[in-house]
């Protein structure tokens, strides 16, 4: 091969984001080609996307909650919701209220199933900042009907995905995070992870109850207070601390 597309372990969802794509102006052959096909529909296709709601007190109340939940607000995204870090979003056309929602993101790594919370940080290791896109008014329409509101959350690229990076560089403590999304160099939401009503540990705990957990999944933890519109030309940064890790142009 003329490319290291698989980790020492031969597994494919350690493969680095560089790995998947061969320049054009390679000497690969067929082989590799179809190889890297392979690869990318892996990494990209077998992957759960995980989101909690309502998990900070002051954005239930922003939303008209004033009551906190007992468990975990669990809903998913699916595969072709994901959007890699540095592409472009599009606002799509069946909304006129495009709202983002920033996150911490943890990435799973390590098979689970009925995990005990004492042992959950051992199943993540890395962390990032990502935007829950979320089509607030068909929202709004669906929830008013009695309606699921699936749709106004999990469309196309509604995932935004910054760079992952090492817990250990960015403080250790994934109960201590501060973040924050920028729109056009302004600061528009922050939070920090401490006032989550439903720790990083105890999400992964209740998940793993209902889906099998595996390499590559990702958990979107719930956003804070501070949520708000987004309109084309605008230019989104998610920092976790003072380290820029997502960075998005609306279309």
């Amino acid at each position: 091969m003329l490319y290291n597309l698989v980790s020492a372990s031969s597994n494919f969802r350690l493969m680095s984001n560089a790995a998947l794509f061969l320049p054009m102006d390679s000497d690969a052959t067929a082989e590799d080609f179809h190889f890297v096909f392979l690869a990318r529909y892996v990494y990209f296709c077998d992957m759960k996307i995980i989101l909690v709601g309502m998990n900070y007190a002051l954005h239930n109340k922003e939303m008209g909650r004033e009551t906190n939940n007992s468990e975990p607000i669990v809903f998913m995204k699916p595969d072709t919701a994901f959007l890699k870090n540095g592409r472009p979003f599009f606002i799509p056309d069946f909304t006129e209220e495009l709202q983002y929602e920033t996150e911490i993101i943890v990435r799973i790594e390590r098979l689970g199933k009925n995990i005990e919370e004492r042992f959950a940080g051992r199943y993540y290791n890395h962390a990032t900042v990502g935007i829950d896109f979320t089509a607030r008014d068909l929202q709004r329409q669906l929830r008013s009907e009695g309606m699921p509101w699936e749709i106004s959350k999990s469309f196309d690229y509604s995932a935004a995905v910054g760079d992952f990076v090492r817990l250990d560089e960015i403080g250790g403590e994934i109960q201590n995070l501060s973040f924050r999304l920028d729109i056009n160099g302004h600061t528009v939401q922050s939070g920090n992870t401490a006032d989550m009503t439903f720790s990083v540990n105890s999400i992964i705990a209740y998940a793993s109850r209902f889906f099998t957990l595996r390499m590559g999944d990702l958990i979107f933890t719930g956003t804070p207070a501070g949520v708000g519109p987004v309109k084309k030309g605008d230019s989104l940064e998610g920092y976790i601390g003072d380290r820029k890790l997502l960075d998005i142009k609306i279309k």
